[in-house]
């Protein structure tokens, strides 16, 4: 799908964009209307009255089928011990600016305006005055000017990740404050995609960082601050600030019950404070109402259980006890076994329409720290005899059923950016040809028929692979016979997702992995462009190079070859660029070098998904967006779910 349209360009234009669905409800709007819990703290003098918690200009929403009743719990699950990154789709999902819910655009959030210069050099945003955070605290430029000053350019607290955004021209965007709800960016030259980075799911760290709370832990701000970590069993503030802020890694910032937020739950008991279960309870001062004038959100908690792996979820959710899902349970296998138990678990499907590059994605390390390793896998010829020993179709059939065509990663056909060749090359199941390439390049073999490397050792890749996907798993049990037919030692090795973010994610000593996600048209393509530029954390076959990209300075970047540079210049340019027909035009060019240096080999374009909802749910879109950059459900509101009494 087109996530951006040319809606989207107007939207940044050099005029005051106007706010979209919020109006003066305080002035002119219906009375405001809070939940029975809140108004109990009112009354007992725990809470100021809903007037005193709500901003000057609520963001007001219409629910998608009717205003809702406050109360009651959203049960949901998180799987494995890593898979963090599902909250921010539930209720992590507030940047200043954020995509509509049918991704045609963004709209205004804690930012209610903003002006761009007609070079893209500029941008001049207004927050929504009267904000709170969870605690009561203000939310201002104060707060965003901290983030600025000593989060990002701190060399001591280091660059947070994900933030190259904030780059163009080789220079971080100059930052000023204009007044307690104003402040201004520039440039040194465009940057064209600055907001809808800003909107993309975990970028937007302006917004996850109270100044209040979080000076007490930095030493600018307080000088016991290292006694203070040594207290924690901490080396110094750094790291104690670091655990505090929760931005070395976006999905360690849900684990905290004690930092204030600005979304419309917030941790009471955050996950791995419970071994079985995480809750996390309305923010009295959410800045939303519906158009009646009720405080969102209406439901009073949102209710997580720990389970260990997707079978102990399918049986969950079998028995009625999730109420929401379409991660780790919306696979071909599960699709008969749940159509045949909706009477009895109370639920009904939705569609996911698929957004993501492809099914799965096999990734060598090209950054590998062995050196004949990283040679080996450098060569384009060794990765295209991998590609040509997979026979796709027979992994559609068993684990799809027949739902999809092989293809590499790429962009979707119909699709403006379509590139037959970057879509289909090398996927023909040859097996002689995949053995004639490796006899060139690996020629001898052990006793038992596989091909060593230059230094007579066998050669094996052990792909790691988080064990919660069970697709992945499943396509490896048929793939790992078809490398190991042309003379590859290939294993597969599952572990817990937090293990699999350590040691691929945020690691270099692994052989390769395999992945989904990244984006298969339009703008959506452009900003998550991680199989064909290694760019960010996501390009997981290159974490040396990515670094490169985002932080040249880092000890663990790694200089690519020129023709990586010459791509990751090309995307330099892309993200500079706020002309759609120039971006377009870049982005058919990045594509074809992508093609030429063919990085990374997948299996098939994927089909529409699906995922469950409880029938009592309502507000539920029955078909939205599924992808992580458009934080499947969030843009479609969940602050607005409750169920029907």
């Amino acid at each position: 799908m087109t996530a951006c349209s040319s809606r989207m360009r107007r939207l940044l234009g050099t005029a005051l964009v106007a706010v979209l669905g919020a109006v003066a409800a305080q002035a002119a709007g219906p009375a405001l209307k809070e939940a029975p819990a809140l108004a109990e703290r009112v009354a007992r003098g725990e809470l100021p009255p809903i007037e005193k918690r709500l901003p000057q200009n609520p963001v007001v929403y219409t629910p998608l089928d009717r205003p809702g009743t406050h109360g009651g719990d959203w049960n949901h699950a998180l799987v494995g011990g890593g898979s963090l990154s599902m909250v921010v789709r539930y209720q992590g999902y507030e940047p200043l600016v954020r995509f509509t819910p049918d991704w045609s655009g963004i709209e205004p959030n804690l930012a209610e305006s903003w002006e761009v210069s007609p070079d893209s050099r500029v941008y001049t945003i207004r927050l929504r005055e009267g904000v709170r955070w969870s605690d009561g605290e203000p939310f201002t430029t104060e707060d965003i000017r901290f983030w600025y000053d000593d989060v990002l350019l701190n060399s001591e607290v280091a660059a947070p990740v994900g933030q190259s955004y904030w780059q163009a021209g080789g220079e971080v965007g100059a930052f000023e404050v204009i007044d307690d709800y104003t402040f201004r960016v520039s440039f040194a030259e465009p940057n064209g995609f600055f907001l809808q980075q800003v909107a993309w799911a975990n970028q937007d760290q302006m917004t996850r960082t109270p100044a209040h709370y979080l000076k007490q832990f930095h030493a600018a701000y307080n000088p016991e601050a290292d006694a203070l970590a040594r207290q924690r069993g901490l080396d110094s503030w750094v790291a104690l600030f670091r655990l505090e802020s929760g931005l070395d890694d976006p999905n360690i910032h849900y684990q905290s019950s004690t930092r204030p937020g600005l979304t419309p739950w917030v941790f009471e008991i955050a996950p791995g404070q419970n071994t079985e279960r995480a809750v996390a309870v309305r923010n009295p001062y959410y800045f939303k109402v519906d158009s009646e004038g009720a405080q969102l959100p209406y439901f009073d908690r949102v209710v997580y259980q720990l389970v260990a792996d997707p079978e102990v979820l399918l049986l969950k959710v079998l028995q009625g006890e999730i109420d929401m899902m379409d991660q780790y349970i919306g696979t071909p296998t599960n699709r008969p076994v749940l159509y045949d138990g909706q009477e009895r678990g109370g639920y009904r499907f939705y569609t996911l329409k698929e957004t993501a590059a492809n099914t799965m994605v096999f990734q060598l390390n090209l950054n590998h720290l062995d050196p004949v390793n990283n040679a080996l896998f450098n060569d384009r010829d060794f990765r295209e005899a991998l590609s040509i020993a997979i026979d796709r179709q027979m992994l559609i059939d068993a684990v799809y059923v027949g739902q999809g065509e092989p293809a590499q990663a790429s962009i979707i056909k119909g699709d403006p950016l379509y590139s037959e060749r970057l879509a289909l090359q090398h996927t023909e199941y040859d097996p002689a040809r995949a053995n004639e390439i490796l006899d060139a390049l690996l020629p001898e073999r052990d006793s038992s028929g596989f091909r060593l490397d230059s230094q007579g050792r066998r050669v094996s890749i052990i792909f790691e692979i988080d064990q919660t996907r069970k697709t992945f798993l499943d396509k490896f049990e048929l793939a790992i016979p078809m490398f190991q037919a042309v003379g590859i030692d290939a294993q597969m090795r599952t572990m817990d997702r937090s293990l699999w973010e350590t040691r691929v994610r945020r690691g270099r000593e692994f052989d390769a992995t395999a992945h989904q996600f990244g984006a298969n048209s339009g703008v959506a393509a452009m900003l998550d462009a991680r199989y064909f530029v290694p760019f960010s954390s996501n390009s997981l076959y290159a974490p040396g190079w990515s670094l490169w990209f985002t932080d040249p300075g880092n000890p663990n970047a790694v200089e690519p070859p020129a023709e990586i540079v010459a791509i990751q210049d090309l995307y330099r340019k892309l993200l500079a660029t706020g002309d759609e027909n120039e971006q377009r035009r870049i982005m058919t060019e990045l594509l074809e070098m992508a093609a030429d240096q063919f990085l990374v080999f997948g299996v098939s374009m994927p089909p529409d998904g699906y995922g469950i909802v409880r029938n009592d749910m309502v507000n539920v879109a029955m078909e939205m967006p599924n992808s992580y950059g458009w934080p499947t459900p969030a843009p479609t509101r969940p602050e607005t779910f409750f169920k029907s009494r």
